[in-house]
């Protein structure tokens, strides 16, 4: 998968706190109309895996205005050679994709995919969810591939952290 700063100014503050209630009024019409099923904001399994598709779809997309709400300000994906990135470097590498031919990038995440066939899994907590995506031949405890955490804040879910492994190219 796989995935902003703001300066507080006092007269910035109304403004942007109407262009969040807007945002978050539109995303929540977007994530109750995407594939017409999984309500994104819900406190299910069904819907951080929902939110974790809609965010494979905005970084092949370039959708960063759906990541930087998406991504807390403490984000952090740590790679299989222990690198961590920033929620910025995310929305960056994703703003690249931006204007690209959409069915080629599709095309190679599909690829992808068929190469590195992989199951998940969730395991809810109160307002934290984990999601564990792992090789199928191996299984949850011997082929972890990645790891994303999310926390639901402010209604909807937001991803916190990710882990990657090297197991199966990952």
């Amino acid at each position: 998968m796989t995935h902003r700063p703001f300066r507080l100014n006092p007269v910035r503050l109304v403004g942007a706190g109407l262009w969040l209630a807007a945002a978050a009024v539109a995303a929540h019409a977007m994530a109750a109309s995407r594939d017409g099923a999984v309500d994104e904001t819900a406190r299910t399994a069904a819907a951080v895996m929902a939110v974790d598709q809609h965010w494979s779809d905005a970084e092949t997309d370039g959708d960063t205005a759906w990541l930087e709400q998406m991504l807390l300000p403490e984000y952090r994906s740590v790679s299989n050679k222990g690198v961590a990135t920033p929620k910025a470097g995310i929305v960056a590498h994703a703003a690249k994709n931006r204007g690209l031919d959409k069915d080629k990038q599709k095309q190679m995440v599909e690829a992808w995919r068929k190469a590195h066939p992989s199951e998940s899994k969730v395991v809810l907590h109160g307002d934290t969810a984990i999601i564990t995506f792992y090789d199928p031949a191996q299984g949850p405890q011997l082929g972890v591939r990645s790891v994303d955490v999310f926390i639901h804040e402010g209604g909807r879910w937001h991803a916190l952290y990710s882990q990657h492994s090297g197991f199966g190219g990952g």
